[in-house]
Formats: structure tokens, sequence, C-alpha cells
């Protein structure tokens, strides 16, 4: 018999419940019978971490293969039993996790799980569209490698992850993709789709005897323990200077970004106050502020908290015209010396708790961001509380819980950059330009 295990927990629309199935798995359920619609969103430990050496994107094909046929049908018979039922089935990688979702009509629910327990437990990966993923993967990375904006991400990433899983992009590289076997991606789908440490949501026009049976039928077979290997904890390198590619276009695409405060710590909520003050979402943030209004140097400038499972850091971008690339450089690190000195105001950080506070509703409007949300904040160790939590701890937030979050994530303002472009004016302090790949 499904067993409720947490009560039902308003947080506006959303009545959430914890259940259990029958084969013992939990779940979120939000029944909502406004429109006839289910989604179903999960993530299982993995992802672009359990790369194999020299084969980073392994688990991005993984993850462009799960629907491209399973058990009796082929890439083709698969997407048309999609088709047909006009079913929305697709799985995508993460640093961490390896995900999926499934939407449909309820009145098509029967043949949409049916497909999707098959795409979990009986994928094909046959050799035809291992050939087409990677390809069009391929065709991606090539347009990147001329692309200032990719450009500047990998090139960050590298210089302050440096032989970590982290340092590199999850859809790896034209050399490492082109590694990648059918025997590496049997084995990927073999230890990492799996039910230990499975986060599941299903929402919309289903109850929980319904929504218990499809979670059963996708997850319960699957094995019980993952292959995950240990990730080693990911540690920042490279404050205090500049990675620079030379590029030939008329503009120098800037990434920045230092060590931040993990997910579990104390001031992990006031962090993102003070980010959100630095360099937010909205028109009021100081880097918009000081480097758009005032000097117009570039058309957006932002910068925010990333935790993932083994690091968590700081990071920002801009974009702006060659010959002022180091002033808009210059003008990002004076706004966070004066926050990491002290200079936050009592006014920045009530305007920036109004607008997290106020805008997270906007997360929960349908039924696919609603399961997308609730598998986040299961990824992020929180309980159904956090629904009401999140926004009550941000509310108590106060200035000087503000000054010592800031001061701890900025400490004396040094970060680590990354620049694509023809900068004009001095470089960084410990690399020269090197030219683009």
């Amino acid at each position: 018999m499904n067993k409720a295990i947490v009560e039902p927990l308003a947080h506006g629309a959303v009545p959430l419940r914890v259940v259990e199935t029958p084969s013992g798995l939990a779940y979120w359920l939000v029944e909502d019978y406004s429109v006839p619609v289910v989604a179903l969103e999960f993530a299982a430990p993995g992802g672009a971490a359990q790369d194999p050496p020299g084969k980073a994107g392994a688990v991005e094909i993984l993850a462009g293969l799960l629907d491209e046929g399973a058990g009796p049908y082929d890439s083709r018979a698969f997407h048309e039993a999609l088709d047909d039922y006009a079913i929305e089935l697709g799985f995508h990688t993460e640093r961490d996790v390896l995900g999926g979702r499934l939407r449909c009509l309820t009145r098509h629910l029967d043949r949409a799980q049916d497909l999707f327990a098959l795409a979990l437990n009986a994928p094909r990966l046959d050799d035809e569209p291992i050939v087409r993923v990677r390809e069009q993967l391929s065709a991606k990375l090539r347009h990147e490698l001329k692309d200032p904006s990719a450009m500047a991400g990998r090139a960050w990433r590298t210089r302050v992850f440096p032989g970590h899983p982290y340092g590199l992009a999850t859809d790896g590289s034209l050399e490492s993709v082109a590694a990648v076997t059918r025997a590496d991606l049997l084995d990927l789908a073999r230890r990492l789709l799996a039910r230990a440490g499975l986060h599941i949501a299903v929402v919309g026009a289903i109850s929980e005897a319904s929504a218990s049976a499809l979670v059963d039928q996708a997850f319960a077979s699957l094995p019980k323990a993952n292959g995950c290997l240990p990730v080693p904890p990911a540690e920042f390198q490279g404050l205090g200077g500049v990675e620079a590619v030379d590029l030939d276009v008329p503009q120098t695409t800037i990434r920045f970004g230092r060590p931040g405060i993990s997910r579990d710590d104390p001031d992990y909520l006031a962090a993102h106050v003070v980010l959100q003050v630095l360099g937010g979402v909205g028109l009021t943030s100081r880097l918009f502020r000081e480097v758009r209004e005032k000097r117009g140097l570039a058309y957006s400038v932002w910068a925010d908290l990333r935790a993932l499972d083994h690091a968590s850091f700081v990071y920002g971008a801009t974009t702006t015209k060659n010959e002022r690339a180091n002033e808009s450089l210059a003008v990002i690190q004076s706004e966070i010396r004066d926050v990491a000195d002290g200079g936050l105001k009592s006014e920045e950080i009530e305007k920036g708790k109004t607008f997290l506070i106020g805008s997270y509703p906007l997360r929960f409007d349908t039924s696919t961001k609603i399961a997308h949300q609730l598998v986040q904040i299961q990824n992020e160790g929180h309980g159904p509380d956090w629904l009401v939590e999140r926004n009550r701890l941000i509310g108590q937030v106060t200035l000087d819980d503000a000054k010592r979050a800031a001061k701890r994530l900025f400490g004396d303002g040094s970060l680590s950059v990354a620049m694509v472009g023809r900068p004009s004016g001095k470089r960084g302090t410990d690399s020269g330009a090197r030219p683009a790949p």
C-alpha cells in the first residue's frame, strides 16, 4: 500500500507530500488537476564528474542516447511512439547528477510510463545513434572553438580547477568525445542508473496510487546500489591573476570568480543576499549600476554563487569593448572590494532580500517547473519544509550577517579571471595572452 510519510505542506499553490511506493522508493508528489498533464523529474548521483579519464563528455553522450531506442524499439520506432502520443521525454547531464524528465497528457500516461521505464531499464545504445549523437555533440564543440563565451568559460574552469573533473566541460572536447566507446556507455549506464540516491518528483493530474505505479515501473527494477566513483574536493586555484586568450574579435569576454560558501554553511543564504546585491538579477545590482548605467561599459554584467557537491564558488561575467576591458574589470574589482570591506548598506540588503523572496514563487508556475524545483531542493539536501523555510530564513538575514558573509566570500577582493579577445592595456599578473585554439 502507498504510504504518505510526510503530511501535505502548502506553499502557495504547491500542496506537497512525500510518498513511499510499494517497493520502498520515496518521491515528492503534488496533485494538481487544473490541467490534464503529468510531469516527472528525477536526478541520480553521478553526472559529468563520473566521466572516464580522458573521455569527458561520455555521460553527456549517454544522456543523449537514453531516448534513442530501448527494449524492442530502435531509435526511429521509439521516437515515433513518443510523437504518436505527444510524450515529452529527455535526459540531461549536470556536474554531479544524471537527470531526466517526462511530461505527458494524463490520458496517455500508461503509454508514457511504459516508454520511460524502457529508456531507463533497457536502453539499446545502438551503434547508429551513438555515431549520430557523438557527431551532434562534436558539431557543437567545433562551433564553440571560436565562440568567445564558451572559450572564456572553458579557460576559467581549467584555470581554477586544474586536474579535477570540475575543470572539464560537461560536453568534453573533440578529442575526448571521439575516444568514447559503446563499452564506456554501457558501463556508465550500469553504474549510474540505480536506485541509491535517487531524487524524484511527480506533479500534475495524477492520483497517489497512479504516481506510485509510475515511479515503481520506472525505477524499482534498477540496481539498488550505484557504482559512482569517489570525487575529491575541488580546490580553487589561480586567485590574483588572469588567463588571457587571444581572439581577433572587437569585444573581450570576461569570466571571473573566487571561492564561495558551501550549501551547509550557516552563512550560505546571507551569501546569496550579498551576491544579489552585488551582481544579481534585476536593474538594481551594484555591478549593473556601476558597469552599465554609470559608465556604459557593457550591456550585461552579473555574478552569482554556485554550490556543487565538491566545490562552491562565486562566478561572474561580462562582455565589453576591447579598449574598455581592463577598465570594466577594475570597476568590478572595486565594487567587490567595497563589499568585502563592509560597504554594504541596509537598504541594499532589504532590496536584495525582497527580490529573492518575491521572485521565488515564479519558479513554481507550471507543473514542469514545480517538478524541477522539488528535485533541486532534494539535490541540495533539504526536506519539504524548505519550501517555507527558505524565504523565512532569507527574511531573517541582517546587515551584520551580510557583512560577515561578504568578508568571508571576498576576502581581499582578489579574483581568478579569464579573458577572451584583445583587451587593451595591461594584461593579468600571471599569464600573457595565448592564441585561441
